[in-house]
């Protein structure tokens, strides 16, 4: 029997980039990079297990902390956890201007708490992903969010990485350096790293989409968990949990 087919995503310019192999790592890794994550998905076989770096499930409320999964996982990463932000309820994901955000954000907050431009930016993605599950129930159970931060705890034995990735919001090479050793480390090899970037592409977007792609890993043979354990669930049905 075949492995299976697993597949890491993350957001870039450009719109997903992708890193794709089985879950033996036997295949050479192929990056994929497309201007909606459907696309994406429709480029992999049917049975391939993603690990996408974008939240999915928004609750209608919003508690201390963010969502179940960021308030389970910052404890994790020391140093790093300020790369987990806070994920604010579904209506505010849906408004249509950063001010409007915000307003919804405090009123379906408790303590009432705005957006950052950060979490902002990424709506759209965050919409795109909810609109197709939504849609298309079945993807839930081979679509999985996960974090690119919590994903390097797991692969390092359950430490946070040591250095980080971006310094002043610029991929920092020492950062850099010290996750792709850790991947490389793990299996996934060289050349995926030493191919050139295809346009809209980062470093960073390459790395944290391998990174993903082991992660999918995990899933495929079932050595991930969720945080938290059980995954809560919104009003539909959509899962709320970060897998690692």
């Amino acid at each position: 029997m075949a492995p299976r087919p697993i597949a890491g995503v993350d957001g870039c310019r450009t719109g997903w980039v992708a890193v794709v192999t089985d879950a033996d790592l036997n295949a050479s890794p192929i990056v994929h990079v497309a201007v909606r994550f459907a696309d994406l998905l429709a480029r992999l076989p049917d049975d391939t297990i993603v690990a996408v770096d974008m939240p999915i499930g928004l609750p209608e409320r919003i508690g201390p902390d963010g969502r179940g999964p960021e308030r389970a996982v910052r404890p994790l990463l020391g140093m790093r956890q300020s790369s987990v932000f806070s994920v604010p309820s579904r209506s505010a994901v849906f408004a249509q201007s950063f001010q409007e955000a915000c307003a919804i954000a405090r009123a379906t907050s408790d303590p009432p708490k705005a957006v950052s431009k950060q979490c902002f930016y990424l709506f759209d993605k965050i919409r795109e992903i909810d609109a197709l599950l939504t849609a298309e129930p079945l993807l839930i159970a081979r679509v999985f969010e996960v974090h690119p931060e919590v994903a390097f705890w797991r692969l390092n034995g359950e430490q946070a990485m040591s250095l980080p990735k971006k310094v002043k919001s610029r991929p920092d090479p020492p950062g850099l350096d010290e996750r792709r050793a850790l991947l490389e480390r793990c299996g996934l090899p060289t050349a995926l790293f030493q191919a050139p970037l295809a346009k809209g592409v980062g470093a960073d977007d390459r790395l944290d989409a391998a990174a993903c792609c082991l992660i999918a890993r995990r899933i495929a043979t079932g050595a991930a968990r969720p945080f938290p354990d059980p995954p809560a669930h919104d009003a539909r049905g959509l899962p709320i949990a970060i897998w690692a």
